[in-house]
């Protein structure tokens, strides 16, 4: 499946540039020449990465990120700006963005930073999918659970575990492997922590969490989502 890139920059030879090479790769490319027009495609639309300048018109690479992030919107964000300053750098990753790249850059540098962002995300997350469970929304890309429009308080962590299960109804999923496909290698928590979470997600999404309808533990094997 052809990943799709966001390219917000206001310089049309690099966007022509940018979108010529991205596409030579495989990429599906849109555009904004704008930090508003880019702010409402990437909240409107599904895309694998952005690549975001900092000095844009009406709405700044800065505040665009800010924006993002605010509204639960987890894709990977490569910064460009001509500035270098250690303290823009900084502000941009304080912000949420994954990396930085100053201007100029050579292609091949941009190329590998945006593979190394996307091999981080979990072949399952990539959809931008929508379930409905009962009275509840669930919208993964965006990291959003409500329940008759009203937002549920849960963690990244726990969204991530149910859009999860969800993708993988039907299936039994061991410990293991929601630990090695939510938590990845590099976290090594127990087992427990999966347990620990799946009680908590019963909490929140369960009629009834001492009698699971959607959440069922299969005994000596792991868990089964169905719904």
């Amino acid at each position: 499946m052809q990943r799709r890139i966001l390219l917000v920059e206001d310089e049309a030879q690099l966007v022509r540039t940018l979108t010529d090479r991205l596409s030579a790769e495989g990429y599906l490319v849109e555009s904004a020449r704008d930090g508003e027009v880019g702010l409402a495609l990437a909240t409107d639309e599904s895309f694998d990465l952005i690549i975001l300048d900092v000095m844009l018109p009406r709405l700044n690479g800065f505040d665009v990120c800010r924006d993002l992030r605010r509204r639960k919107i987890n894709v990977p964000v490569i910064m460009l700006t001509a500035r270098t300053q250690v303290e823009d750098c900084v502000v941009g990753l304080k912000l949420g963005a994954d990396d930085y790249l100053t201007k100029p850059f050579k292609m091949v540098e941009l190329l590998a930073r945006i593979e190394a962002q996307l091999r981080r995300i979990p072949t399952w997350a990539r959809a931008a999918d929508i379930y409905h469970l009962g009275s509840m929304l669930v919208n993964c890309r965006r990291s959003i659970v409500e329940r008759e429009g009203v937002p549920l308080e849960m963690s990244a962590r726990e969204i991530r575990l149910l859009c999860y299960f969800i993708k993988h109804r039907g299936e039994i999923l061991s410990r293991d492997n929601l630990l090695n496909e939510v938590w990845g290698y590099d976290a090594m928590p127990t087992t427990r922590t999966v347990d620990v979470h799946v009680a908590g997600l019963r909490q929140k999404i369960e009629p009834d969490p001492h009698r699971p309808q959607h959440l069922i533990t299969i005994h000596g094997l792991g868990y089964k989502f169905l719904g």
